[in-house]
């Protein structure tokens, strides 16, 4: 493929990507594909000789749309959103255009720079302290893994990176039972053990007790056991549910123990004033990360990491062989000592086109127009008699259940499972699911960026109609 068309074939892709993004509801919102219908269609061999760029985008069409499905649909209410936009979109192919390695200063000064800066507006967009600083992650999931490992290491003076484990055994790390299963991933990954995860029981709002967290502390005090650090999460993935970061954050500091905020999906809201106490007593804390690719509108991946201790952070991750060495290292940040792998994508350009596109009043308003719709949501589905809300609605997403009269546990797990089958069925709308207390509970999700009341009421309506269909 030459300049010439190259040209040709960018400009009917961005036609075929303004059509798509303009006509998505014409789409299945999940997948209909079986298992392997997508494999099997695929040649067992690699073509020989180069094919046109025509022929590959018609199989593009016909083998593989039918199996994606469309998380920027605005019917989308399942898991939490993967946002994008438009000028997230634009950015990102610049972005591959460009095809920068974003790992040093050198190779990119303006990635480097747009970084530290966007990094900046976020602290100040959402109330983070002003002597934290924050680097662009890929996932929550490596962001927490990076808040473990620098505890490990600072709690032992960086002597596991040089020593490996021997002396320092038996560390803890502590979270609520609602908190993400990274966690569990990234105590494994960090050598630290899966029987050393400690899970705090919940209060009937599914947060973390912090009087079981001081109890849990201090009966491995006493055993032996050495506690390193305890996460709490704003926003869990089940239901929502917020940890009291305050009380939690004293502990921490009582016992000196690293405090890493999991607010990956609700950290969003904090760009509103009123859910800012929710950091109330984040200045005891370590670090934060939240994903503006999930509620903030810009395209994954893109996960904002802030810690307290910049050096911290450094002493884990830096490593400096001959080849990577500049001139003006002292000068820079050189991003690939801020977490774990060496290269580096330019994800800050597209948090860069998004933020300066809506602006901060933009972000807000979408924010709490999605807030708005779930909890009016909310309220309706708890007004209807043959359902209930199983969890606060603290942000937008509705944790609740049909609850038709005269029905045991069992048979209420079983049609609502039925419940969610049908509704996925449809093609119309995706929503999944959790368990609340053994509840089968459905998750609904008001977070697509450009959603509006009618795809609300649209869903609200299909699960009204369904039910009469249950057995």
């Amino acid at each position: 493929m030459n300049n010439n068309n190259f040209r040709k074939q960018a400009h009917q892709l961005v036609d075929w990507m303004a059509d798509y993004l303009e006509n998505i509801e014409q789409y299945p919102v999940k997948s209909k594909v079986k298992p392997r219908q997508i494999y099997e269609q695929i040649p067992t061999t690699a073509p020989n000789q180069g094919e046109a760029m025509t022929h590959i985008f018609a199989d593009f069409e016909a083998q593989i749309m039918p199996g994606i499905t469309h998380w920027q649909h605005p019917n989308f209410h399942a898991y939490f959103p993967a946002s994008s936009s438009y000028p997230s979109v634009l950015a990102e192919m610049l972005t591959a255009t460009i095809g920068a390695q974003c790992m040093i200063w050198d190779t990119s000064p303006a990635a480097a720079e747009l970084e530290e800066r966007v990094m900046e507006w976020l602290q100040q967009m959402t109330g983070l302290p002003s002597n934290w600083v924050g680097v662009i992650q890929d996932t929550a999931s490596t962001a927490t893994l990076t808040a473990i490992l620098s505890a490990r290491e600072k709690l032992t003076n960086n002597a596991i990176n040089k020593k490996g484990f021997e002396g320092n055994a038996n560390m803890r790390v502590y979270c609520s039972q609602e908190t993400h299963s990274s966690i569990e991933k990234g105590v494994k990954i960090a050598g630290i053990g899966a029987n050393n995860l400690v899970e705090i029981g919940v209060d009937d709002a599914l947060a973390m007790q912090p009087k079981l967290l001081a109890a849990a502390i201090q009966k491995d005090i006493q055993n032996g056991l050495q506690p390193l650090c305890v996460i709490a999460t704003l926003g869990t993935t089940g239901t929502t549910a917020i940890d009291p970061l305050k009380p939690i954050a004293d502990i921490c500091e009582k016992h000196d123990l690293w405090l890493h905020i999991d607010a990956a999906y609700a950290g969003s809201a904090l760009v509103l004033n009123n859910y800012q106490w929710m950091i109330e007593g984040i200045e005891k804390a370590d670090s934060l990360v939240f994903n503006p690719h999930k509620w903030m509108f810009t395209n994954f991946d893109c996960s904002a990491y802030f810690v307290k201790d910049k050096q911290a952070l450094l002493n884990t991750f830096e490593i400096l062989p001959e080849y990577l060495k500049t001139k003006v290292d002292t000068q820079v940040n050189n991003y690939r000592d801020w977490g774990i792998p060496l290269g580096r994508r330019f994800r800050a350009l597209k948090l860069w086109f998004v933020i300066r596109s809506f602006g901060v009043a933009g972000i807000q308003q979408r924010i709490q127009s999605h807030i708005s719709m779930a909890q009016n949501l909310a309220i309706e589905i708890k007004n209807h008699p043959d359902f209930e809300i199983l969890a606060p609605t603290h942000f937008n997403m509705i944790c609740f259940r049909y609850h038709p009269k005269g029905k045991n546990e069992a048979a209420l797990n079983q049609l609502n499972e039925q419940l969610l089958q049908a509704l996925n069925d449809t093609g119309k709308v995706y929503l999944t699911h959790t368990k609340i207390k053994g509840k089968y509970t459905l998750r609904l999700v008001i977070g697509q960026t450009y959603m509006e009341q009618r795809h609300v009421d649209k869903v609200w309506g299909l699960v009204q109609g369904l039910v009469s269909n249950l057995v």
